[in-house]
C-alpha cells in the first residue's frame, strides 16, 4: 500500500455510522477503486474519492460492502461476526479482532 494513514486494518471491527451494522475489514485500498457509475449510483452521501475505502464483510448476511472510511467508526463490541467467508480470510478472532490468513 502506498503511504496512506489508514484508520482501520484488515481483522479489525467495525461499526457502519449510516447503516448500522457491524463487520470486520478484509481489505483496505489507499482511494477509491471503484467506478464512476458505482460512486454515482451507490456513494449517496458523497465521500471522498482521495482517502482510504474498505472491503467490509457484514456480519450476519452474506454480503461484502465497500465504505468510504468517514462512515465507519471503530466497533468496541468484542463480538466476533457472522459470516460464511470468515474462514477465507482469517484463521482466528482472538482479542477482539481477526487474524488474517497467510497466504
Amino acid at each position: 500500500m502506498m503511504d496512506v494513514n489508514c484508520k482501520f486494518f484488515v481483522g479489525q471491527l467495525i461499526h457502519h455510522r449510516l447503516f448500522n451494522y457491524r463487520g470486520v475489514v478484509v481489505d483496505v485500498d489507499p482511494d477509491f477503486q471503484g467506478t464512476a457509475e458505482w460512486y454515482d449510483a451507490v456513494a449517496r452521501s458523497q465521500p471522498p474519492k482521495d482517502e482510504p475505502w474498505y472491503h467490509i464483510l457484514v456480519d450476519g448476511r452474506e454480503e461484502m460492502t465497500y465504505v468510504a472510511e468517514q462512515n465507519l467508526e471503530e466497533d468496541d463490541s468484542q463480538a466476533s461476526i457472522r459470516h460464511p467467508l470468515i474462514s477465507h480470510f482469517f484463521t482466528q478472532f482472538d482479542q477482539g479482532k481477526y487474524e488474517r490468513m497467510m497466504s
